[in-house]
C-alpha cells in the first residue's frame, strides 16, 4: 500500500497561474521523480487560496508550511531542503508587511486569522477538478441528506432560519426567496446561478468556481429539489476560462457519479445543469437581464412584476441566487440553521468573501463574519496601507456602491449599517484608496463605468447618468461651476427615484456617498480650481521651490524639455510645455518640487 508522508498543494487559481504557477507545479512533477519522492509525496494543483498578493503559493502538509511568490527556479530547492531533508526553505516564508516578522504556517498569518471560512472552507484545500476529494472533505452528504431524510418543505425552512441572504448585492432572505418560487405552480421550474461578476476589482464568483465547483452545483441541486425544478443553468462571463472549464469538468463527473441527472440518490428526484456563457455586458447582472440572455435576447431588464419566482426563465417561475448563497446552502444543510446563524448579526447573518483590492498590502480574498468592522478587514486582514500612506476611504459594493471615509471605519459590515451610511455590501467588491486619491476622480470613475455599461433601455439611466458623467468631467479640468454641486444632487435623487433596474437606481451612489463625506473636494475643484489630492491632471502643475540646489537632474529626467536653470541655481518648469508626468519630482534628490 502507498504510504504518502506529505502533500505539495500548489495553488492554480487564476490569479497564481498569471504569475507562473503552472510552471511552479510542472517543476514539482519533474523534481520529486529526480528526487525519487513521487510515490511518497502527493501534488495536488488547487484553486485559488485568496493570498492572491504573495502567488504563486505552495503549502506544504502536514507541517503547513506556507511559501509564497515560488517560481520554477525555488522548486529544486524545497524539494531537496523541505521535502528530502527536512528543512524548511526560510527565504520563501511569508512575511507581515508591517512587522516583517516571518511567519511558517499559513494560519498564523495575520490576513487569515480574522477570517472563518465557509464558503472558501475547500479553495486552496482540493484538487476542483476531482469530485473524489469533495466527496472526501463530505461533499454532496448535503444533497444526499435533503432528498433522503428532509421534505422539499422542510429543506426551505431550515434555510429561512439560518436567515441567509442574498449575497449577490441586493441581501433579500434566501428561504423566503425559495419559498416563493416554491409556492408558485408550473410544470416546469428553473433554477439559475448568477455568475455574472461584473464589478472592478471584483473576483469572489470566480475563485470559488475555480477553487470548489462541486459546491456550488450540490447547493443549485439541493434549491431544485426544494423549489419543485429539474434543471439548472450557471450564467457565468466567457471571460472566466477557468471557472467554466472546471465547471464542465465538475459537472460531468457529478453525472457520471450519479449526482446530477436522474434519480438522483435514487430519490426520484432528477436536476441536470447547464452552463451559459455571458459576453461581459454589466447588466446581465440583473436577473431579468439575465433571463432574457439565457434565453438568446438582447439582455435588457424588464419591469417587475411579475418577478421571477412567479414568471421567470421561458415565462416559468424560476429562483436566481448568486454563486456565494449557493456555496453557503450545504454547509446550512449538513451543520443545521442554528449553527450556521451563531455567525454575524441578528440581522445579517453567517460570514461575507471580499476581494480586498486598492492600496491595500494583502490584496486578495477574504472571508469574514458579518458585524466584523472595517478596520479589522483593512488593518488585521489586509494589512494596512501600501508605502506607509494614509488611510483615505474604502469604496465597498462595487460601481454600484459607496465610499466611506475615515471616520466609518469602525462601523461593522453588515447589510442595514453600510446602508445607513450611504453604501452597499454588493457583491463584496471593497477597493482601499489613500491619501493621494481624489475622490471626485473616483465618482467619475465609477460612473463612467456604469454610464458605458448603462443598456439604454430606461431615459433616466442611459441620459441622467450621461448628464452627471459631464459635469464630473468639468469639475475635474478644472471648469466646475456654481450650482455644480446641486444640480448632481438632483440628477442623482431622480435617477436612483425612476431607473428601470436595481443598477440604473444605484449607479449615483458612488457621487451621492463621495457628496455626503468629501463635499469639500468638490468645492475645492470647482471655487479655487484646486485638486487636494493632487490627482486631476488638467488641474494638476509641478513647481520647483527654493530647496532647488541646481544639480539640473530634473532638467536632464524632462521629456519635454520644460525645466530650465542654471547649474547651481533655482530651476523653473514652463507650464506651458510641462505635461505633468512626474518624472522631475520623482527624480529630485532635495524633494523640492512639489504639486501645486
Amino acid at each position: 500500500m502507498q504510504h504518502i508522508r506529505a502533500h505539495v498543494l500548489v495553488c492554480g487559481g487564476t490569479a497564481c497561474k498569471s504569475s507562473g504557477s503552472q510552471k511552479v507545479r510542472d517543476a514539482f512533477a519533474r523534481y520529486l521523480e529526480e528526487y525519487k519522492l513521487q510515490d511518497e509525496v502527493m501534488l495536488v494543483e488547487t484553486g485559488c487560496h485568496g493570498f492572491c498578493e504573495h502567488g504563486p503559493l505552495v503549502i506544504v502538509y502536514p507541517e503547513g508550511t506556507f511559501y509564497c511568490r515560488v517560481t520554477a527556479d525555488d522548486v529544486k530547492e524545497i524539494v531537496e531542503q523541505h521535502l528530502y531533508k527536512g528543512r524548511i526553505v526560510e527565504r520563501l516564508l511569508y512575511r507581515e508587511p508591517l512587522t516583517q516578522e516571518q511567519v511558517p504556517n499559513y494560519d498564523e498569518i495575520g490576513f487569515y486569522k480574522k477570517q472563518h471560512r465557509i464558503v472558501l472552507a475547500n479553495c486552496g484545500e482540493i484538487d476542483p477538478e476531482n469530485v473524489g476529494e469533495y466527496i472526501a472533505v463530505g461533499g454532496y452528504e448535503a444533497l444526499g441528506k435533503a432528498l433522503t431524510q428532509m421534505s422539499p418543505e422542510q429543506v426551505v425552512e431550515e434555510v429561512k432560519k439560518s436567515g441567509l441572504r442574498g449575497r449577490g448585492g441586493g441581501g433579500f432572505p434566501t428561504g423566503l426567496k425559495w419559498q416563493f418560487a416554491k409556492a408558485s405552480v408550473s410544470d416546469k421550474k428553473y433554477v439559475i446561478c448568477n455568475a455574472d461578476e461584473g464589478d472592478p476589482g471584483a473576483f469572489m464568483d470566480r475563485s470559488v468556481l475555480e477553487g470548489d465547483p462541486h459546491r456550488v452545483l450540490e447547493g443549485m441541486a439541493i434549491c431544485g429539489y426544494a423549489i419543485g425544478a429539474d434543471e439548472g443553468y450557471i450564467y457565468v462571463r466567457a471571460e472566466y476560462p477557468l471557472a467554466i472549464k472546471r465547471l464542465r469538468v465538475a459537472i460531468a463527473q457529478a453525472e457520471e457519479a450519479g449526482l446530477l441527472g436522474r434519480n438522483i440518490f435514487g430519490s426520484g428526484f432528477d436536476f441536470t445543469i447547464h452552463i451559459k456563457e455571458g459576453a461581459g455586458a454589466f447588466v446581465c447582472g440583473e436577473e431579468t437581464a439575465l433571463m432574457a440572455s439565457i434565453e438568446g435576447k438582447r439582455g435588457m431588464p424588464r419591469p417587475r412584476p411579475p418577478f421571477p419566482a412567479v414568471s421567470g426563465l421561458w415565462g416559468k417561475p424560476t429562483n436566481i441566487n448568486n454563486v456565494e448563497t449557493f456555496a453557503n446552502v450545504a454547509q446550512i444543510i449538513n451543520n443545521g440553521a442554528e449553527w450556521y446563524s451563531r455567525f454575524g448579526t441578528e440581522k445579517s447573518k453567517g460570514t461575507k468573501v471580499f476581494a480586498l483590492t486598492g492600496k491595500i498590502n494583502n490584496t486578495g480574498l477574504a472571508e469574514v463574519p458579518m458585524g466584523i468592522t472595517m478596520r479589522e478587514i483593512i488593518y488585521d486582514i489586509g494589512g494596512g496601507i501600501t508605502n506607509g500612506k494614509k488611510f483615505k476611504a474604502v469604496q465597498i459594493g462595487g460601481p454600484s456602491g459607496g465610499c466611506l471615509p475615515e471616520s466609518m471605519l469602525d462601523l461593522p459590515v453588515d447589510y442595514d449599517s453600510l446602508i445607513a451610511a450611504g453604501a452597499m455590501m454588493g457583491s463584496g467588491g471593497l477597493v482601499v484608496m489613500d491619501e493621494d486619491t481624489c475622490m471626485v476622480d473616483v465618482a467619475k470613475f465609477f460612473l463612467t463605468f456604469t454610464q458605458s455599461e448603462s443598456c439604454g433601455k430606461c431615459t433616466p439611466c442611459r441620459e441622467g447618468t450621461k448628464r452627471m458623467l459631464e459635469i464630473l468631467t468639468r469639475i475635474t479640468e478644472g471648469e466646475g461651476r456654481e450650482g455644480d454641486i446641486e444640480l448632481l444632487e438632483s440628477l442623482a435623487e431622480n435617477i436612483k427615484a425612476t431607473a428601470l433596474c436595481g443598477l440604473g437606481q444605484s449607479a449615483p451612489n458612488p457621487v451621492l456617498s463621495t457628496l455626503r463625506y468629501f463635499r469639500h473636494e468638490y468645492e475645492e475643484h470647482i471655487k479655487n480650481k484646486r485638486c487636494p489630492a493632487g490627482a486631476c491632471e488638467k488641474m494638476l502643475s509641478y513647481i520647483i521651490g527654493d530647496d532647488c540646489k541646481g544639480c539640473t537632474k530634473c532638467a536632464r529626467n524632462c521629456p519635454v524639455q520644460a525645466i530650465s536653470g542654471a547649474v547651481k541655481q533655482k530651476h523653473v518648469i514652463d507650464q506651458s510645455k510641462c505635461i505633468k508626468c512626474g518624472a522631475c519630482m520623482a527624480g529630485c534628490p532635495f524633494k523640492a518640487i512639489t504639486k501645486g
